[in-house]
C-alpha cells in the first residue's frame, strides 16, 4: 500500500512540474490547438502537485489516511469518465485517451484495494487481544445463554455450533426461518444446537422471535469466530456472483434484508464440538453458504461409537 501511494505521489508531483514548466507540450502531443493562456493548465498541474504531496502523506499510514485515498480514487474514476465521454462526444481528440492509463487507470486497482483493506480493518469491534484464543481457551472462556461454559456443555453432549453472519444478512434470516428444522436435525444426532452471534448478549432476542429459547453465545468481538478459524471474507466471498444469485433467491423466498447488525464482513460456519474439541467443521466458502448438518454429521460416526461404548460401563457403575 505504501509503495503504491509513494509512486502515485511522485507521479502527480512530476506531472505538476511538467504542466508548469512545459505547459504547451501536452497539447502538442495530442494534436490540440495551444490555448491563448496556459494559466488553467498550470493550475490543474498545481492541483495535481498538491494531490501528489497528499499521497506521500497518506503513504506514512494508508489505513489512517483513508480519506486522502478515497479522494484520489474518486478523482481517478471521475477523470476517466469525463475524458472518455468528451472523446466520445468528439470534444477532445482520441489521442487524449493515451494519457488515461498512466494518469488514472493504473491507480484505480491499488487505491481500491487500500480502501477495501480500510473497510476490513475498521469494521466490527476490535478484539481484546492481538493473538486469537485457542479453541481450548475459548471453550473455557465463552458461556452459553444458560450460564455454563462451552467446555462444560460439550462434556454432556455433542454441540452443533452455527456461527451466524450479521442479523440483517438475508442468509442469516434464512437460517433463522429454518431454525426449527436445524434443531430437529441436531436432536436426531443426539446433539444440541448452539447459535453464535455478534451482538451484545440479550440484543439478539429481537431477531430470534419465537426461537428465543434456543441456546446461544454472544461474541461481539468475534474472538470465538477467530478461535474456530472464521475470519473476515474477501470481496468475492462476500459479493461474488454466486452470493448475489443466492441472495436474490433468498430475498424472493421472503427472507428479505435488514439493517447491519454485527460485522458485515464476518464469515459464517458450522461445527460439531464435543468434549472441548472440534470433531467436524464446515467453514463457509462464501457468505451464501448455509449449514448442512447431514454433511456435518457424516464425519462424526466415531462419536456414536464412543458414546455407545460408554453406555455399558456407565450402567455397570450405577448398578
Amino acid at each position: 500500500m505504501r509503495i503504491a501511494l509513494i509512486l502515485a505521489g511522485v507521479y502527480h508531483i512530476l506531472f505538476a512540474i511538467w504542466a508548469n514548466c512545459w505547459p504547451f507540450h501536452c497539447f502538442d502531443c495530442i494534436g490540440m490547438e495551444r490555448p491563448n493562456h496556459p494559466m488553467l493548465w498550470r493550475t490543474l498541474g498545481l492541483i495535481s502537485g498538491f494531490l501528489g504531496f497528499a499521497f506521500l502523506i497518506a503513504a506514512t499510514d494508508p489505513l489512517r489516511h483513508w480519506p486522502i485515498v478515497l479522494f484520489g480514487f474518486i478523482k481517478f474514476i471521475a477523470t476517466t469518465i469525463i475524458v472518455s465521454f468528451t472523446v466520445w462526444n468528439s470534444t477532445l481528440p482520441a489521442a487524449s485517451l493515451l494519457f488515461l492509463p498512466l494518469d488514472d487507470l493504473i491507480w484505480i486497482p491499488p487505491f481500491a484495494l487500500i480502501l477495501w483493506a480500510t473497510i476490513r480493518a475498521n469494521t466490527g469491534i476490535p478484539p481484546t487481544r492481538s493473538a486469537p484464543y485457542s479453541v481450548s481457551e475459548a471453550a473455557k472462556t465463552y458461556q452459553l445463554s444458560s450460564g455454563e461454559t462451552l467446555l462444560e456443555a460439550s462434556e454432556k453432549r455433542p454441540l452443533v455450533l452455527v456461527f451466524l453472519r450479521h442479523f440483517g444478512c438475508t442468509f442469516t434470516r434464512q437460517i433463522l426461518r429454518g431454525l426449527q428444522d436445524l434443531e430437529q436435525q441436531a436432536k436426531q444426532h443426539d446433539a444440541d444446537l448452539i447459535l453464535v452471534h455478534m451482538l451484545q448478549s440479550g440484543k439478539e432476542i429481537d431477531y430470534l422471535g419465537d426461537h428465543s429459547t434456543v441456546a446461544r453465545i454472544a461474541d461481539p468481538r468475534c474472538e470465538l469466530y477467530r478461535a474456530f478459524g472464521l475470519g473476515k471474507g474477501g470481496f468475492l466471498e462476500l459479493f461474488g456472483p454466486h452470493v448475489w444469485w443466492r441472495g436474490l433467491i433468498s430475498v424472493f423466498k421472503g427472507c428479505g434484508v435488514g439493517h447491519l447488525a454485527g460485522d458485515g464482513l464476518q464469515m459464517p460456519g458450522a461445527f460439531v464440538f464435543w468434549r472441548g474439541a472440534i470433531v467436524s467443521s464446515q467453514p463457509a466458502k462464501t457468505a451464501a453458504d448455509l449449514p448442512d448438518l447431514s454433511g456435518l454429521f457424516n464425519e462424526t460416526s466415531h462419536i456414536q461409537t464412543d458414546r455407545s461404548s460408554e453406555a455399558p460401563s456407565q450402567t455397570g457403575a450405577r448398578a
